[in-house]
């Protein structure tokens, strides 16, 4: 769901209509990869307005292509596996994996995937892009924030790290159940470390 949180494969075109400065560009842009055991995607939702409670995904993997002097014409590629979700309820998460809910059995996973990238603030971004959810796709708006880059202190590779959110109305996605007295609304926050390859400059 998601961003995933936290999230777009289609690269923004950007480059390819900038002359000498895209081949710059392109050169600048530098590919990082989402690292699983760092990365937390959870939703949250309205419990007949008594609650809010949550569930978490996890081995969430992602491709994150990063231009440093221009995050505009970066773009993010996110899948979810859907079939990992965990609601801290057993009855519940059965729930969820069966047919009225995920139906993971035929959709596993969820994908975000990146169509623009706008600055709206010091280092915050309106991220748009399709997200599919049981083989439908709607287009949404993750809200992200850019928490760092550099070097990582552990891994000695170049990093980035962000935090995103966006709500999204499930009944869209064909999760409709006790609508609206569970709410339509679903909340869905995105965090992620991701590391460059050793070698990191090849691009």
């Amino acid at each position: 769901m998601f961003s995933s949180p936290l999230i777009r494969s289609a690269a923004l075109s950007v480059a390819l209509i900038a002359g000498t400065g895209a081949s710059s560009a392109m050169a600048d842009t530098v590919t990082y990869q989402m690292d699983p055991t760092h990365t937390s995607v959870v939703m949250s939702w309205s419990h007949f307005g008594f609650s809010h409670p949550t569930a978490n995904f996890s081995d969430v993997k992602g491709t994150i292509q990063f231009d440093a002097d221009d995050v505009e014409n970066s773009s993010v590629d996110v899948t979810i596996p859907v079939k990992t979700v965990d609601t801290q309820v057993p009855a519940l998460t059965q729930e969820f994996l069966g047919e009225a809910y995920f139906d993971v059995a035929q959709y596993p996973e969820a994908t975000f995937k990146s169509t623009e990238i706008e600055s709206t603030g010091d280092q915050t971004y309106d991220v748009h892009g399709d997200l599919t959810i049981k083989g439908v796709t709607k287009p949404v708006v993750l809200h992200a924030t850019l928490n760092n880059v550099g070097e990582h202190p552990m891994a000695k590779v170049p990093a980035l790290g962000f935090d995103a959110e966006t709500t999204i109305q499930r009944s869209e996605f064909g999760l409709d159940q006790y609508v609206p007295s569970v709410s339509d609304d679903i909340l869905i926050r995105l965090s992620s470390e991701a590391e460059a390859a050793k070698s990191s400059d090849a691009q």
